[in-house]
């Protein structure tokens, strides 16, 4: 019975249509799994989510042994899970036993050509040479084709917000599909995208008028988005932790907004992110 369109429960009567035959033309990977299994309970729903995920680029075939005994001999199962890939034919790698995330996804990644990376990488010289247009366009044909690439969302959103299009930057990093450690890079493109908006005059002006005056929290702001921009994410956190202490109300929480930010792009194992988050607590809390 078909479970879905790239997932399908497979038998001894058509293992070789649905998995030999079809591995010519897309990799498939047999799961082979029985009911009183229990590892076989793990591995199967991360192999089907992930499935999901490849949205076509692989086939997960799953094949209950005590069902299939004629597949179970022919692949020499002594041990189960066993989870063993098919390309143009023949085996080209399998392992056994319920393994982490992160070893299965390499596993799958490992059997699918990355059209996505090739695309990507073609924009980016594009882009190198000075042809925006021609990136951008190859960036878009590798959404349009890959809509979970967040390297191309990314990418195409670095082009966009540099031609000064950051609303149009904004709607491609929000149209992305990409989920797991993805996600996370296309919430630290928002945030650098949200810290860079906005921003009004250079460091010196900046400067001169926190000096003018120490009440003006534009200008605070201001410069910590600035000079998060520029990689010096100390002084901006300093420079906004000070606008929230001063009112931390300012432009609908303008300041601790933008800390928050900050912490997106550092993430959490940053120091600095352990240290200030403390700090704005102490504020906000206290």
């Amino acid at each position: 019975m078909e479970q879905s369109t790239w997932v399908k429960d497979v038998t001894d009567r058509d293992f070789q249509r649905e998995v030999i035959e079809k591995s010519r033309t897309v990799p498939v990977v047999v799961d082979l799994w029985a009911p009183w299994c229990g590892p076989c309970k793990q591995l199967g729903p991360l192999l089907e989510r992930l499935a999901a995920e490849g949205g076509g680029k692989w086939i997960l075939a799953k094949v209950n042994v005590d069902e299939s005994p004629q597949v179970a001999r022919a692949l020499g199962v002594q041990s189960i899970p066993l989870v063993v890939a098919f390309k143009g034919g023949d085996i080209v790698t399998e392992f056994v036993g319920a393994q982490p995330e992160q070893v299965v996804r390499q596993f799958v990644e490992r059997l699918v050509p990355d059209e996505a990376k090739r695309l990507v990488g073609e924009a980016l010289q594009l882009a190198q040479r000075g042809d925006a247009a021609g990136a951008e366009t190859r960036f878009r044909e590798a959404l349009e084709r890959f809509p979970d690439s967040a390297p191309a969302a990314v990418g195409l959103a670095g082009l966009l917000a540099t031609a000064g299009r950051s609303d149009d930057a904004m709607a491609v990093l929000d149209a992305s599909t990409a989920t797991g450690p993805a996600a996370a890079e296309i919430e630290q493109a928002r945030a650098a995208l949200r810290l860079r908006a906005g921003v009004t005059g250079d460091e010196a002006s900046l400067r001169a008028r926190i000096e003018a005056d120490a009440k003006d929290l534009q200008a605070r702001v201001d410069l910590g988005r600035l000079l998060s921009a520029s990689g010096r994410y100390e002084e901006a956190l300093a420079t906004l932790l000070e606008a929230v202490r001063l009112d931390r109300n300012f432009a609908e929480a303008a300041a601790r907004k933008a800390m928050l930010d900050v912490f997106a792009l550092l993430g959490r194992q940053d120091p600095l992110v352990d240290r200030f988050q403390r700090e704005l607590s102490r504020l906000l809390f206290s």
